[in-house]
């Protein structure tokens, strides 16, 4: 996958599709990126045909022959979902066994039996991050939610300072770490150590999460005080199981593919030997594909055959888990078709020309271009996506901590200032009973923190490694 993809982009940089230059490669990107914006904020068109509609729009104002415009979204969008499909359908099968065999609800019950008054808002945040790790953000939000209310309701808590910590956890997750579509994305447009990049992921994640979850969560329950709803979140799709997964298993289940990976970038630092038999290993044991696979094998008996599931009931719960992510693949497949259109038409080597005059550090560009697609979208993924296309001339040549540290600057960018155009801004704002007002203060703020804090720890990151 990673050879095809460089094989890719060696050609677009030796025959761009299109011999614009800097001026109108610069309006043609413009003009695309607001065809999408335009098509998601006032159509309402969904982001995968506003992709596609962008990627074709730029390459005819960027002055490409049409038919190579699709041959380069075509191409973009197969590696893309080639490169990552398949470790998105195994997360989401992982996500499905945790959430049906009540292997979420024994983690969160655990973890609140042990915690009492000042230390829920933590406890919170340590839910949402162990949770967060294998689901997409929405799915937790919906096992979550229940819980924040019912926490905040018996125990007389401010829905803010427990809610916003668990926001905190599933946001950062989400922005910062693999196997998420949007970090896994950029990893592969980036050709970044899939490895360090969670290595070094887990570091930024751990310090912003803190100041975004516990630390804010205390202003935000200033700002809003406002009780806990008293119709809780629509009840889950499937029954309750017979029994369920013990609470050391679950865990296990949900840190061993991340385990795996970061134990392979461990040897691959500390014996740097590829025909080392040891480092041959692990890179096959710590690659994502098998990392993930092994996770959902052990999960069909840590968690399936746990909670009292027979062969066709786990087989009927992986048949359902892979439906609700066809819009996301079908979404990260048109970001990669429009990432690849953007590098064919030159764009990247004209920011990488533009940039070598300009006193902005790489990480700081990154970041402050998903902030601008971000704030245009309201999509982290199409943020993340599209800035990783863009700044992709500039990863090479850089060592690998570097272009990982260019993952996490993107993934922190992306997750910048939500609002009304971000379907997390809505989902936020209904369940915990808000209005657009308040949900700006809590919800919107708690995002900004999260991308700015995410972006500061980069920067620090950068001048120690």
């Amino acid at each position: 996958m990673t050879s095809l993809s460089a094989e890719t982009l060696a050609a677009a940089a030796a025959e761009p599709i299109t011999s614009a230059g800097n001026a109108q490669l610069g309006m043609a990107v413009l003009a695309g990126i607001a065809v999408i914006v335009l098509l998601i904020t006032r159509l309402k068109l969904h982001a995968f045909l506003a992709l596609t509609v962008g990627s074709l729009a730029l390459g005819v104002f960027a002055g490409a022959p049409l038919a190579k415009t699709i041959t380069s979204f075509t191409a973009g969008l197969g590696a893309t979902v080639a490169g990552v499909g398949v470790l998105i359908a195994l997360g989401a099968i992982l996500g499905k066994l945790l959430a049906d065999s009540g292997g979420a609800d024994e983690i969160v019950d655990t973890i609140l039996a042990r915690a009492k008054g000042r230390a829920m808002p933590w406890a919170m945040v340590l839910i949402a991050s162990v949770i967060g790790l294998p689901l997409f953000f929405e799915v937790g939000i919906v096992l979550l939610i229940p819980v924040v209310l019912l926490v905040a309701r018996r125990g007389n808590y401010s829905l803010m300072r427990i809610g916003v910590p668990a926001l905190a956890g599933l946001s950062v997750m989400h922005g910062l770490i693999p196997p998420h579509p949007g970090p896994l994305v950029a990893v592969d447009a980036l050709h970044a150590n899939l490895g360090v990049t969670l290595a070094l992921g887990v570091v930024v994640a751990i310090p912003t999460v803190i100041i975004a979850g516990p630390l804010f969560s205390r202003y935000a329950a200033r700002w809003v005080d406002i009780p806990a709803p008293e119709q809780l979140a629509p009840p889950r799709p499937t029954a309750a199981p017979e029994h369920r997964p013990r609470f050391g298993a679950t865990v296990f289940t949900v840190l061993l593919p991340v385990a795996l990976m970061l134990v392979k970038a461990l040897v691959d630092i500390v014996v740097d030997d590829p025909a080392h038999p040891v480092q041959r290993v692990t890179d096959v044991v710590g690659s994502p594909l098998i990392a993930l696979l092994a996770a959902v094998l052990v999960g069909m008996f840590t968690l399936g055959r746990a909670a009292g599931f027979t062969r066709e009931r786990i087989s009927a719960t992986v048949e359902k888990s892979l439906a609700p992510i066809a819009g996301i693949l079908l979404i990260v497949g048109a970001g990669g078709g429009f990432k690849q259109t953007l590098i064919d038409a030159g764009v990247g080597h004209m920011i990488l020309e533009l940039s070598k005059n300009w006193a902005v550090p790489t990480l700081l560009l990154a970041w402050l271009i998903a902030v601008a697609i971000r704030l245009a979208t309201g999509s982290a993924t199409v943020a993340t996506i599209s800035a990783a296309g863009l700044v992709a001339p500039l990863a090479a040549g850089t060592s690998t901590t570097e272009t990982a540290l260019l993952v996490l600057a993107i993934g922190a960018g992306s997750l910048f200032f939500s609002h009304v155009n971000d379907a997390g801004f809505w989902l936020v704002k209904e369940y915990f009973g808000m209005t657009v007002g308040q949900t700006l203060k809590t919800w919107s703020v708690m995002e900004t923190i999260i991308s700015v804090a995410g972006l500061g720890f980069v920067l620090l990151l950068s001048l120690v490694v």
